[in-house]
C-alpha cells in the first residue's frame, strides 16, 4: 500500500487533469455551470426546512434544543456533506466501467479513476463552503450559534470523510466490474443511508425512541454517524461526537481505506481483463 500511495503521488499530475476533465464535463452544457453544485443542495434544504422547520416545526424544536434557532444552518450543513457522499458513491461506482478506454490506454495506477471521481465531487463541496459560512455568520450575529474551538470538528470531519470514501470508491468500483448489479444495489444503499444518518435530524431523536438497544448500537456503528456529528459540532459544540464514536467511526473508516485498497489491487487483474 506504501509503494501504491507513492505512485499515485508520482502522477498527482494525471489525478488533477482527470478531475478538471470531469468537472469541464460534467458542465459543458449547463447555462449555470458549476452553480448547479450549489443550488440542489441549497433547494433540498429549502424543502426540508418547509416540511420539518415550518409544518412541524412544534416536534422539530423540540428535540434540535440548541439548533432549533439555526435549524437551516443545521440542514444545509448536512445536506452539503451529504451531497458530497452520494455522488461521490454514485459516480465512484462506475468510475472503472465508464472510463475503460482511459484505463487501458493511460499509464498511470487505476486507482486515480475512483480517487478522481471522490475529488472532483469534493471541489463541488469545498464550493458550497463558504455559503454555510455566511448562513453560520449570520446566526452567530444573532446569537442563536456560538462557534469557537469547535470549527475545528470541520478540517476533521472532511478528513475522516474522505478517507471512507476512498476506501469504499475502490471497493464498489472494482467489484461493479466483475459484478454490474453492485452499481444498483448502491442506488437502495444510498437512499437508505440518507434516512439511516443525523442529516436532517439530530442524533438525540434516534437516542432517545423507543428503539431495541441493539438496534441503537447498529445504528452508531454506521461511521457516517460519526461524520455527520463532525460536520454539526462545528457549529454545535453539544453534537460532538463521544470518545467513543469519534474512535470507532475513525477505526473503520481507516480499515474500510485499507481493505478497499487491499481489493482493488487484488481485482486489479481481472478488472483488466474485463475491461
Amino acid at each position: 500500500m506504501t509503494s501504491g500511495v507513492g505512485a499515485l503521488w508520482s502522477h498527482r499530475n494525471s489525478l488533477r487533469i482527470l478531475v478538471r476533465r470531469d468537472l469541464a464535463v460534467k458542465y459543458q452544457q449547463s447555462a449555470l455551470g458549476y452553480l448547479w453544485s450549489l443550488i440542489e443542495p441549497l433547494g433540498m434544504g429549502a424543502i426540508y426546512w418547509f416540511v420539518f422547520g415550518v409544518l412541524y416545526s412544534r416536534d422539530t424544536n423540540r428535540h434540535l434544543g440548541d439548533a432549533a434557532g439555526s435549524y437551516p444552518l443545521f440542514l444545509i450543513t448536512g445536506i452539503f456533506a451529504w451531497m458530497w457522499t452520494s455522488s461521490a458513491l454514485s459516480e465512484a461506482t462506475n468510475a472503472l466501467t465508464g472510463q475503460s478506454r482511459l484505463i487501458t490506454t493511460m499509464n498511470v495506477p487505476r486507482q486515480v479513476f475512483p480517487i478522481g471521481r471522490i475529488a472532483g465531487r469534493f471541489a463541488e463541496y469545498a464550493a458550497g463552503v463558504p455559503i454555510l459560512a455566511a448562513i453560520a455568520i449570520y446566526y452567530a450575529a444573532q446569537g442563536r450559534i456560538d462557534p469557537g474551538w469547535s470549527l475545528l470538528a470541520l478540517p476533521l470531519a472532511v478528513l475522516v470523510q474522505a478517507t471512507l470514501l476512498i476506501g469504499l470508491a475502490l471497493l464498489l468500483s472494482a467489484v461493479n466490474v466483475l459484478m454490474r448489479d453492485v452499481e444498483r444495489f448502491m442506488r437502495l444503499v444510498i437512499r437508505v443511508l440518507f434516512y439511516a444518518t443525523p442529516i436532517i435530524y439530530p442524533l438525540s431523536l434516534v437516542r432517545g425512541s423507543g428503539l431495541p438497544g441493539w438496534l441503537k448500537l447498529g445504528y452508531e456503528l454506521n461511521p457516517l454517524v460519526g461524520i455527520f456529528q463532525l460536520h454539526h459540532a462545528a457549529w454545535y459544540p453539544d453534537e460532538f461526537p463521544t470518545a467513543r464514536m469519534l474512535g470507532t467511526t475513525i477505526g473503520i473508516s481507516v480499515l474500510v481505506l485499507v481493505a478497499g485498497w487491499w481489493a482493488f489491487r487484488r481485482l486489479e487483474p481481472a478488472v483488466l481483463k474485463e475491461l
